[in-house]
């Protein structure tokens, strides 16, 4: 408005042109991260089967109403709540609870007062069927499920503003205070050096338009906008644009276990023989001794693995026996099978009778206490032996150690009926006097890519713990194989973690050892997420069920699954990893580390070129008139949108410094802007431009005949003189700005370490300044919009060393920097800063439940958030290079 109040629309059209230039880069990207991220797949099931009057009908999901009879089978995901009425189903509650191991629902096994989603009648929203056939009454639907009570949940809290956002609008108002300042302040000073009302407005628009860096917001956006299509083409879609400096904050990394360390699929990893003891059996090839004991268990499944349907546990087992050589195809099981009698939640085996070569054999497999009861031989090798009492005794103690390493174990077990007799048509018939064959420990595998990923975390200097709804020991020990606890590690309960209170919570965040918070309730991921941030962390929580929602929406990176993750998950978290790798996460982070020490290059940059700018309009109003004004407001438009945006583009996508990533995180609260910055920007490089263009300016002016007071305006015989220095002015700002971008591609490393022709982004950049500097300077058609006319030779040789002066001046003061940083590091001591470290109040272990609690049930669950300010304290660097922790797991 004050642009087209002092006539010149021209500069007013160019101002409301960037307005709507930032706003639209942010917009677009902002969108299309949206897009993409709503593109994944759907989470409920569009159809379902009721029976209604009597009849079986598809219906679509959302048309489910309370009292509707639902039929759940085998392969189906349920579509609502519902409590069984006849049937019994194996159900995989992962999305829901975390455990990757289906769980037994049965109409006959109602247990009243158990917790809701332990319920073993009932079943829930969202929940995929794994084997069985039932039928239930709906309960609840929509947002009354248990599904939709988590969503609700993740919905209290809502999006806050990023660390990055928070600091671009502080910068923001900053910057245009100053600005507004200065230009105010300086309009009676033009006034009173006898400057006419008109000539002072130029000179305080000029000081407003040189001290705001136009180009310094949409460069940020591209830059952003970069980082994000280079992490989507890694496998994270980011949905947030600032997100991606937040991750290269990341100090505390709060990871799932089900399907985010682990494949979320079973596999054989042992097992155990009377004749061969404990095998490992996670191999490609296991040993032979097991294929008859891997053979026994494939034939006592329901599984499908050529259509990927039925029980994990199942396809685990098929897949064993195909590797040991035994491979069972379902078709030729089911044709070979006479009787079948389902897992029963109750006595816990399942049985089948096979004829494979025309002998009935009984198969049986479930869990080994229930087995070893009913079992009174022992098959070694070919031969059965009476299963005695040291036998029974070293069977427990296997079974302990398989479950010790966190495996799943199961029983196998044969018998055979009298030839001629007909299989037992009664179940408790068929499972009495069992032959024990021995067991098969199965796990959910880690993901092989996960350990090298702990281990670059730990380098980069972040902690990280496990959250999870499974159970402990399990979870411990996939921690312990993937590298987790390199200091020590604890595991807490959820009963134990409801039993503390925030101090000591705090103290057990602080210790400095990884921690496994074993089923966890979505209220205690809030309460873990917030405790974090409360200590000043940066907190990215991963999670791909629904039970992860609301601890996605409360982290500062929320990371959901796209693959395995619900569709809940991927709504409330702000990445979403396409390919499922937990290693895209320590991608992401060390590209959000790239991507905002790239951020303050440009910073640095763009900053540098505001005292060239605002120095002429400086000298001209202290001159008071004397001096004409070196440069025009339309000029510096040309170089804070036309020659300063591509280079510092080009600036964002700079490759990492040496030794980026073992720097420690940085502090969530820490300013984007810092006071080094502005001293390298204003009060050095800025000033040898500042000095290197009025020299330019002023040979120029003399050179011509020019002397203080002299006219210079339009029909005087130095007019062409004074537009060609005004042209040098604006070519020299152009050139210095070169020598800003090689200085500013690192900040204490001298060039050659990055590469002096290593960003051809940036010497693209270059070239493009140079030649729209060239088309103002050269195209007659523009002269009059910009007041610039074209040099001559000799002028031009003027400004040929300014790129080379500045990159020299800064080179040496980096090294200066880099003489003087191992003294500076020698005399500061080990920690720089306060750090209060507060240990928890048992030396190992979990957290010990109080004396006055011991016996008692765990006390409610916190329901309100914690009210101390985050980034009220500074959270401790992780130790380096120290011995590692002895206590291990505690158990």
């Amino acid at each position: 408005m004050l642009a087209a109040v002092s006539g010149a629309p021209a500069l007013a059209v160019a101002i409301v042109a960037v307005i709507l230039l930032n706003a639209g880069l942010a917009f677009g990207q902002e969108q299309q991260a949206e897009r993409a991220v709503e593109a994944l797949a759907a989470f409920l099931p569009d159809l379902a089967t009721v029976l209604r009057e009597g009849a079986r009908r598809e219906v679509p999901a959302s048309e489910l109403v309370p009292g509707d009879v639902l039929a759940v089978e085998e392969g189906d995901r349920v579509p609502a709540d519902a409590r069984l009425l006849t049937g019994t189903v194996e159900v995989d509650l992962s999305a829901l609870t975390g455990e990757s191991v289906p769980v037994v629902r049965s109409a006959e096994a109602a247990e009243p007062g158990a917790a809701l989603v332990d319920a073993p009648e009932l079943v829930f929203s969202g929940t995929s069927c794994t084997g069985g056939q039932a039928l239930a009454q709906v309960t609840a639907t929509g947002m009354h499920t248990e599904l939709g009570r988590i969503a609700a949940l993740s919905q209290r809290r809502p999006p806050e503003q990023s660390p990055l956002e928070r600091q671009v609008k502080h910068a923001a108002r900053l910057i245009a205070l100053v600005a507004v300042g200065a230009g105010l302040a300086f309009l009676p000073l033009g006034l009173a050096a006898g400057l006419p009302l008109a000539a002072a407005l130029s000179f305080a628009i000029g000081l407003l338009v040189a001290n705001v860096p136009e180009g310094l917001l949409p460069t940020i956006t591209l830059a952003l906008a970069a980082g994000v299509r280079e992490l989507a083409r890694a496998g994270a879609v980011v949905k947030r644009l600032s997100a991606v400096k937040t991750l290269g904050s990341t100090t505390v990394i709060c990871t799932d276990k089900t399907g985010t360390l682990t494949e979320n699929r079973m596999r054989a990893a042992a097992a155990w023989t009377p004749r061969a003891g404990s095998i490992a059996a996670d191999g490609p090839h296991p040993p032979a001794v097991i294929a008859p004991l891997a053979l026994a268990t494939a034939r006592c499944t329901t599984a499908d693995p050529a259509t990927g349907r039925g029980d994990p546990t199942e396809l685990a087992l098929l897949d064993l026996a195909d590797r040991v050589g035994r491979p069972l195809t379902a078709a030729e099981r089911d044709t070979q099978r006479m009787a079948l009698f389902r897992f029963d939640p109750r006595r816990r085996p399942m049985t089948t009778a096979d004829r494979p070569g025309g002998a009935l054999v009984l198969h049986t497999k479930g869990a080994p206490e229930e087995v070893l009861h009913r079992s009174d031989r022992l098959l070694d090798g070919d031969a059965e032996h009476p299963l005695i009492e040291a036998t029974r005794t070293e069977v427990v103690h296997a079974v302990t150690e398989l479950a010790a390493r966190g495996l799943r174990v199961l029983a196998v077990a044969r018998t055979g009926p009298p030839p001629g007799r007909p299989p037992p048509e009664r179940r408790e018939d068929a499972e009495e006097h069992l032959c024990l064959m021995g067991l098969v420990a199965l796990a959910d595998p880690p993901r092989p890519e996960v350990p090298e990923a702990i281990r670059r975390a730990h380098a980069d200097g972040i902690t990280v713990h496990v959250v999870t709804g499974d159970n402990g020991l399990t979870a411990a020990a996939v921690a312990e194989q993937v590298g987790i606890g390199h200091r020590g590690m604890r595991i807490v309960t959820g009963v134990e973690l409801d039993a503390m209170d925030d101090t000591r919570l705090d103290a057990l965040l602080g210790h400095g050892e990884e921690v496994v918070f074993a089923r966890t309730s979505p209220e205690a991921k809030l309460r873990i997420a917030d405790a974090l941030r409360a200590e000043g962390h940066t907190v990215a929580m991963t999670g791909d069920g629904v039970n992860d929602a609301p601890a996605l929406r409360s982290a500062d990176i929320g990371v959901a699954m796209g693959r395995s993750g619900t569709d809940v998950a991927r709504e409330a978290a702000t990445m979403v990893l396409t390919d499922d790798d937990f290693a895209t996460i320590v991608e992401a982070v060390a590209a959000g580390r790239r991507t905002y020490d790239d951020i303050r290059k440009f910073i640095v940059y763009i900053f540098t070129h505001a005292v060239p700018e605002v120095v002429p309009f400086l000298v001209f109003a202290l001159a008071g008139g004397a001096v004409p004004l070196p440069l025009t407001v339309m000029q510096i438009l040309a170089v804070d949108l036309g020659t300063d945006t591509i280079p510092a583009l080009a600036l964002g996508r700079e490759r990492a410094e040496p030794g980026l990533m073992e720097r420690r995180p940085r502090p969530r609260d820490e300013h984007i802007i810092r006071p080094a910055m502005l001293a390298r920007a204003w009060g050095f490089l800025g000033l040898v431009s500042a000095a290197l263009v009025l020299a330019g300016y002023f040979l120029t002016l003399t050179r011509g005949g020019w002397h203080p007071g002299a006219p210079t305006g339009p029909g005087t015989p130095l007019h062409l003189t004074y537009q060609q220095a005004t042209t040098i002015s604006f070519l020299g700002i152009v050139a210095c700005q070169t020598g800003t971008a090689f200085a500013a591609r690192t900040d204490r490393a001298p060039l050659r370490a990055v590469g002096v022709l290593s960003n051809p982004r940036l010497l693209g950049g270059i070239a493009f300044a140079l030649a729209f500097a060239a088309a103002i300077v050269y195209l007659p058609w523009l002269h009059p919009a910009f007041g610039t006319a074209a040099p001559t030779p000799a002028q031009l040789s003027t400004v040929a060393p300014f790129p080379l002066i500045v990159w020299g001046a800064d080179e040496l003061r980096r090294a200066v920097l880099r003489l003087r940083a191992p003294r500076t590091a020698a005399a500061r001591p080990a920690t720089a800063g306060p750090c209060r470290r507060r240990r928890p109040p048992t030396p190992s272990g979990g957290p010990a439940r109080p004396a006055r609690l011991a016996g008692r049930p765990a006390v409610p669950r916190p329901r309100h958030r914690r009210t101390r300010s985050r980034g009220q304290r500074r959270p401790c660097p992780p130790d380096r290079g120290g011995a590692r922790s002895t206590a291990g797991v505690s158990r």
